[in-house]
């Protein structure tokens, strides 16, 4: 699946707005993974704020933990590096074999959970951006994670 000119230009457009506000907008992606599906809470045994409030606080305070905003932080720096290579499907796929990888053998995440945080992230686009940004940029979305998914 590739993205015409057309569709690269506007998911880049959406991607800057995004990516302005990288810290707040990739805790809020991450806290609302974790709240919507707690079993993803897993996968961070060793962020020991977040396993000792995950069951009971909001989504808002999870996504004010340093360990999760700097993790939002580092998942939208990943992005970062890919968005650039949208046009380019090998270049893409070098710059995402090393993350699924890691995930997949070493971190053990399981593949799905790639797609939950897409869905986050495409949401928090529709609020901030509307319909029309989500909706560009869920072509982006569907690219990367088919891609993730043929790196595991």
């Amino acid at each position: 699946m590739a993205l015409s000119a057309e569709d690269t230009q506007t998911a880049g457009a959406v991607w800057e707005k995004i990516y302005a506000d990288v810290e707040d907008n990739g805790a809020v992606v991450l806290s609302r993974m974790f709240k919507e599906h707690h079993h993803t809470v897993s996968y961070f045994k060793n962020f020991t704020q977040l396993q000792s409030v995950a069951e009971t606080a909001s989504a808002e305070e999870i996504a004010a933990l340093a360990e999760v905003r700097a993790h939002g932080k580092k998942v939208f720096l990943a992005l970062n590096d890919m968005v650039p290579h949208l046009t380019n499907v090998d270049a893409l796929k070098e710059t995402i074999a090393p993350l699924a990888k890691k995930h997949a053998a070493e971190l053990k995440v399981d593949v799905k959970d790639f797609r939950i945080i897409f869905e986050n992230l495409l949401d928090l686009i529709g609020e901030k951006q509307g319909a029309d940004a989500k909706t560009a940029f869920k072509k982006v979305t569907d690219l990367i994670y088919e891609e993730i998914k043929a790196a595991y």
